[in-house]
């Protein structure tokens, strides 16, 4: 017979044994006092690596106080915090979102890694986030979506607008080719929509929604977006058909079991920043100081930087979509130029000037192309001799063997013969080639750039004192007859 003394303790313990078991199964009652190691070869950290190769921030020993902390830390000073701590805050988050937010073991890991081990290149985030996240939250108030999926780009790629991962996902959202096809991102020789910011945002917040259809879940959500829906519906059916991140992680891949523990880390650091001493490193441009401009022909990015005095490297930051700095001509859906604001309205004053400049060597190919069309080759077949090729060409055999350097008449059958060529071209005479007419918002800098002299030779050879020039002015720009530019006397001083 049991003694019911000997059970009154017993069941005076039962709430607590209750509670023990609830911990072992529920996230935000998680042992944080486990430790989990973030593996070297993880992709989130990688991807946060990346940022240190990104050569387009302003100064990275100047950090941006806007003056707005509302702590004194001393630079440099890493802060530390409880669990208990980061429990009340991820709980503070998790009462105004429709995330879960949690805090266990992984989730610690992974602020750890942001806000301590790798927090020079959260403060590089911090500045990447001041040029993309208006963008983000326009898209996706536009598609109801939770405003803190503009966080979902931080785990991807770290906010490095040209991050590639290893399995070949590519841009801001890492879209893989496929995948990105089917919400119209065009892959080809010249053009990467998937690195277009704007293209590839929409693309995301569709997929997002389409995700979001199948799980109503948004840790799902999150883990198909990583995973795809197959390896998420697999874990699901797995871990006996029920719909929580937390019961089927262990059935999903190992990057996915960290991509939620990552987002959930992720946006806590973003959203408290200041708490731990971190600071915003600008990037050269921010939203408010980039501009778009629709092209309407066929642009080298390498002109644009070389006739508007813009680094290459800066003009590749703010336009990664084009794969070999070429923007193509695409009436029908045209590709646009991000420029910086002060260089916008000189684009557009001298737009015409830009899209019909032409390096040296571009001349000289299209000149080589125009006399290979008008230049007739005649192969050699059996029993071909000068005279007849000749009479069939209504040329002479003089003029055939002038133009191919022949010194007698012997042919073979296979060889290739001119034998109709244009005539040299005269030099362009001084009334037109040499002529350029002012356009409104021209400078003599746009100008001396275009025609590749500078502006002193320009005043010379105009007889101008002073820089201000008119709309309408004719000005001369290839050096008058009997006289060379000044690049040129350099040159023959030095030989």
């Amino acid at each position: 017979m049991t003694n019911k003394y000997f059970l009154l303790p017993l069941l005076f313990l039962l709430p607590f044994f209750a509670k023990g078991h609830q911990t072992a199964t529920d996230p935000e009652l998680a042992d944080t006092s486990s430790v989990f190691v973030i593996a070297p070869d993880d992709p989130i950290s990688a991807m946060l690596d990346s940022l240190s190769a990104l050569n387009i921030f302003q100064n990275l020993n100047t950090r941006q106080d806007d003056g707005q902390h509302r702590h004194n830390f001393p630079a440099g000073f890493v802060p530390a915090f409880s669990d208990s701590v980061y429990q009340e805050r991820i709980q503070r988050m998790n009462d105004n979102s429709p995330f879960e937010f949690v805090y266990n073991a992984q989730v610690k890991a992974y602020i750890d890694l942001y806000g301590v081990r790798r927090r020079d290149l959260t403060e590089r985030m911090l500045g990447l986030s001041q040029l993309y996240f208006p963008l983000f939250e326009e898209q996706l108030d536009r598609f109801d979506l939770p405003l803190e999926l503009k966080y979902l780009a931080v785990i991807e790629s770290a906010l490095n607008p040209t991050a590639r991962s290893r399995a070949g996902a590519t841009g801001l959202w890492q879209f893989m080719y496929h995948t990105g096809r089917r919400y119209g991102l065009e892959v080809n020789n010249y053009v990467d929509d998937r690195s277009d910011v704007i293209r590839a945002t929409i693309a995301a917040c569709q997929h997002l929604n389409d995700l979001y259809k199948i799980y109503e879940d948004w840790s799902l959500v999150l883990s198909a977006y990583n995973a795809g829906p197959g390896n998420v519906n697999r874990a699901i059916r797995r871990a006996g058909g029920v719909k929580d991140f937390w019961r089927i992680a262990n059935y999903l891949p190992r990057e996915t079991r960290n991509y939620v523990p990552a987002f959930i880390a992720v946006t806590y650091v973003m959203e408290h920043a200041e708490e731990h001493n971190l600071y915003v490193v600008p990037p050269v441009y921010s939203y408010l100081d980039v501009d778009t401009i629709h092209v309407r022909q066929q642009l080298s990015l390498r002109t644009v930087s070389e006739l508007l005095d813009i680094p290459m490297d800066n003009l590749r930051y703010l336009n990664p979509t084009y794969r070999k700095n070429i923007i193509p001509n695409n009436p029908e859906n045209p590709y646009v130029l991000h420029l910086p604001k002060e260089y916008a309205n000189l684009f557009v004053a001298n737009e015409e000037s830009i899209y019909n400049f032409r390096t040296p060597e571009e001349i000289r190919q299209e000149e080589l192309a125009a006399i290979m069309e008008e230049t007739t080759i005649h192969v050699v077949r059996s029993g071909d001799v000068l005279g007849s090729i000749a009479r069939r060409y209504g040329t002479t055999v003089g003029e055939i063997q002038r133009l191919n350097n022949l010194r007698g008449t012997l042919i073979r059958p296979g060889q290739r013969l001119i034998v109709k060529a244009p005539a040299d071209r005269p030099v362009a005479t001084p009334s037109s080639a040499n002529v350029h007419v002012v356009k409104s918002g021209e400078t003599l800098g746009v100008i001396a750039n275009r025609y590749r002299v500078s502006v002193n030779n320009l005043m010379e050879w105009n007889n101008l004192s002073n820089s201000t020039i008119r709309v309408g002015q004719q000005l001369i720009v290839r050096p008058p007859e009997g006289r060379s530019s000044a690049s040129t006397e350099r040159n023959s001083e030095k030989g």
